[in-house]
């Protein structure tokens, strides 16, 4: 397969994640030197994600049967915190965010398990795999708290609680190639994601307690709480960017919200109709043929 496969995902579905990377001493010790070398050998950040691409694929057709990833060759993303100091020779922290395939994927399968059964599942999820895969997610379990997942994946579309995380004054790296974005790269630090993704928990639980997004932002906000406080949240929009970009999700998110803190159903309702018109269309891409 070319070493250009990242730039050219059609057909492929649209995958948007968000991640949190952390400072190496967040790690145990025993995994600081693994994950050191690995974010030196996987290079540039488009070969990371090349490498992870190429190698969905051939786990899809691999002979055997078996679709899971292993964990021998788990990559590792690495961001840099620019420090603002024109003295500092390193400009700023390095940050690592590990693609924890194995037990992501033991998740993926575990949440699919539970929604389909019968035929469809053994297709999906070989039974003659599914121990030998179990027996890697305990042992991952054993030696780390497999609560501290660091990436989220969302295919079809973002989640409109991801946005709550984010304002337009944050950081943005879009990449483009071939006059086509591949993707758009928003961050804000850990603590700024938690301090909106509070205000908007709290706004919800007493303007709109039965809304599904206040659900989502309370885990959110858990899931977030179990980071190093000095760590940075990514949103990685993916190939959808190329359908959406420029988006003004994050701030039709925040306005909706605070419409609603303040009784301004009009408002909130204008904010909610320009999400949908954005984003209904590439989530009914799922269902087309």
């Amino acid at each position: 397969m070319s070493g250009k496969l990242y730039g050219n995902q059609a057909g492929l579905p649209f995958s948007s994640a968000l991640r949190v990377y952390e400072p190496l001493e967040a790690f145990p010790e025993d995994q600081r030197k693994q994950l050191v070398a690995s974010g030196t050998r996987s290079g540039s950040r488009a070969a990371v994600e090349n490498a992870e691409l190429l190698a969905s694929l051939g786990r899809v057709t691999r002979k055997g049967g078996d679709p899971f990833p292993t964990g021998s060759t788990d990559l590792v993303r690495i961001t840099r915190v620019p420090s603002g100091d024109p003295n500092d020779p390193d400009d700023g922290r390095l940050l690592y965010c590990p693609s924890q395939l194995v037990i992501r994927a033991g998740l993926a399968a575990n949440a699919l398990m539970e929604g389909i059964h019968g035929p469809l599942a053994d297709l999906l999820i070989p039974v003659n795999q599914r121990d030998r895969h179990q027996a890697r997610i305990d042992r991952i379990n054993a030696s780390h708290d497999a609560k501290r997942v660091h990436t989220r994946a969302s295919t079809w579309g973002i989640p409109f609680s991801w946005f709550s995380l984010f304002q337009e004054s944050d950081r943005k790296d879009v990449v483009e190639s071939g006059g086509r974005i591949l993707t758009v790269r928003v961050w804000a630090s850990l603590t700024d994601a938690l301090d909106r993704a509070r205000f908007a928990v709290a706004n919800l639980a007493l303007a709109a307690p039965d809304l599904d997004m206040l659900d989502d932002l309370t885990q959110l906000t858990e899931w977030l709480e179990s980071f190093h406080a000095q760590s940075m949240v990514e949103l990685d929009y993916g190939a959808v960017a190329d359908k959406v970009y420029p988006d003004e999700s994050p701030m039709d998110v925040r306005l909706g919200i605070e419409c609603l803190a303040e009784g301004d159903m009009t408002g909130a309702a204008a904010a909610y109709r320009r999400l949908a018109s954005r984003w209904i269309p590439i989530r009914q891409l799922a269902r087309a043929s």
